[in-house]
């Protein structure tokens, strides 16, 4: 049977991240996947490349949720770019109510590129229903900082303690997303379960394809569960497979490429016309 995936996320226009990264992740991991769209992200090229992001009314994203769940019951979700308060309130009620067995939290804050939160208030509202009801939590550095309410993180050391206090929030297990932000030659992530910490290390790539790259990651994991893996299958798995992207990426705009879904599955070569 094929197992359903869900997004409640933002859309990203320029094809790489947001709701477009994960169906296309949950296409290539063979789920079949449904979308709830919180917001849609835009860049602009006469301003420095500059993000604008435009939510979505919270009625408008219950009635897409309405809409999704009264079909069968999905198989696992992931949250992304959530916008106002009440749609995290929304999200949180129907994974509670539908009882979504695999739950993958993106805590998304910021935009690529960007030290800034999108909407800093959303924090707390994340911490308080979201964390608590995710299978994993998948932060980045920079969101891993705010939901673990320390000063910075730039080591190893940091990122398990960061990890340690993440966890106390509620999720059963935390995946920090390291990428290439420390100054090392490997791209590291940190997995806590609350018993051991695992270390997921690649070899960094010197590219500014890396457009989508925590989104896909997360939607990887949410594909992964639901065929079966565990969270730390699922997890290793998602860091080849963006791993794979990455390497094969496509320069889109000038101001950041976008990592290649397909590379992992070769996907490129999948049809072919023999007219």
């Amino acid at each position: 049977m094929i197992k359903k995936t869900l997004t409640i996320a933002g859309s990203d226009s320029s094809g790489g991240a947001g709701i477009q990264a994960d169906l296309k992740t949950f296409q290539e991991f063979g789920t079949f996947g449904f979308c709830a769209i919180t917001s849609v992200v835009t860049m602009d090229p006469d301003n420095n490349w500059s993000h604008h992001v435009t939510s979505m009314e919270p009625a408008l994203v219950e009635q897409q949720l309405k809409t999704i769940f009264s079909g069968k019951p999905i198989d696992g979700l992931k949250t992304g770019m959530l916008g106002a308060i009440e749609t995290i309130e929304i999200a949180a009620r129907y994974i509670k109510k539908h009882q979504v067995k695999h739950v993958v939290i993106d805590p998304v804050m910021a935009c690529k590129g960007s030290d800034e939160l999108l909407q800093p208030e959303n924090v707390e509202t994340m911490k308080k229903l979201l964390l608590p009801l995710a299978t994993i939590a998948t932060p980045n550095l920079l969101e891993a900082k705010f939901l673990a309410n320390v000063p910075t993180i730039s080591s190893l050391d940091d990122m398990k303690q960061a990890a340690e206090k993440i966890l106390e929030l509620g999720p059963k297990t935390v995946v920090i997303k390291g990428g290439k932000a420390l100054g090392t030659d490997k791209a590291i992530d940190v997995f806590y379960d609350g018993k051991e910490f695992t270390v997921l290390s690649e070899n960094k790539i010197q590219t500014h394809n890396n457009h989508g790259a925590g989104c896909t990651f997360a939607a990887a994991i949410t594909a992964g569960l639901t065929k079966g893996l565990s969270t730390e299958k699922a997890a290793r798995q998602a860091k080849s497979f963006v791993t794979a992207a990455i390497k094969n990426g496509v320069d889109i705009y000038p101001y950041v490429g976008h990592i290649w879904h397909g590379a992992y599955n070769h996907a490129e070569k999948r049809i072919i016309d023999n007219n």
